[in-house]
């Protein structure tokens, strides 16, 4: 009998940043939400906006690339007074991923999930010691269609997918807004059968 896999819990999340790397440069905030859940029968959506988490954070350095945080159009000298602090942040974070995923591994999905996870696990990491994603508990939105499309990775864009893959939310660089906007995407992806031929 082949042992029991726990069922995984996919977590949308979007991080806005003031620069390229963590360390350097600052997470300044960031949205998580619940995109689905998927065991051996298969993959159920979530409604995203039913379980959510964001924060802004207090920059950690004194860098930062003023073109990056324009993007967010998040008050730099705002956050330096009023934004949460990381240990804290990351500490509530990651007993909302832990109250969230009860029962299931859980794992970060992202658009993509390259930029994202670098900030989000380096200052998991620098701010509690630890990951409730695991070391390697991520999934990229990119990848996933560009497998399942047959498509170069490097071909891949949202302006390239079906109409009907996209949510119809605007993406507006605020980090929760946008982490609904993908777990909608990402739920979408998951159902989707893909390019034909064979599977």
């Amino acid at each position: 009998m082949p042992p029991r896999v726990k069922p995984s819990l996919y977590i949308s999340v979007d991080v806005e940043a003031d620069g390229p790397i963590p360390g350097p440069y600052s997470m300044i905030s960031f949205g998580a939400a619940v995109a689905g859940r998927q065991d051996a029968d298969g993959y159920r959506p979530a409604d995203p906006e039913q379980a959510t988490f964001y924060r802004e954070l207090r920059p950690i350095s004194e860098e930062f690339v003023p073109e990056a945080l324009a993007v967010s159009g998040l008050d730099r000298d705002r956050l330096l007074a009023e934004g949460a602090e990381p240990a804290v942040a990351m500490a509530e974070f990651s007993a909302w991923v832990r109250e969230a995923g009860a029962g299931a591994q859980p794992v970060m999905c992202g658009y993509p999930a390259s930029y994202d996870w670098t900030f989000l696990y380096w200052y998991l990491q620098r701010f509690t010691g630890a990951s409730p994603f695991g070391h390697s508990g991520c999934l990229d939105m990119k990848t996933l269609y560009a497998t399942k499309a047959r498509l170069p990775l490097r071909a891949v864009a949202k302006g390239t997918m079906p109409r009907e893959l996209l949510s119809r939310r605007r993406h507006t660089h605020h980090a929760l807004d946008d982490a609904i906007e993908q777990a909608e995407l990402f739920s979408n992806l998951m159902r989707w059968e893909g390019s034909g031929g064979p599977r």
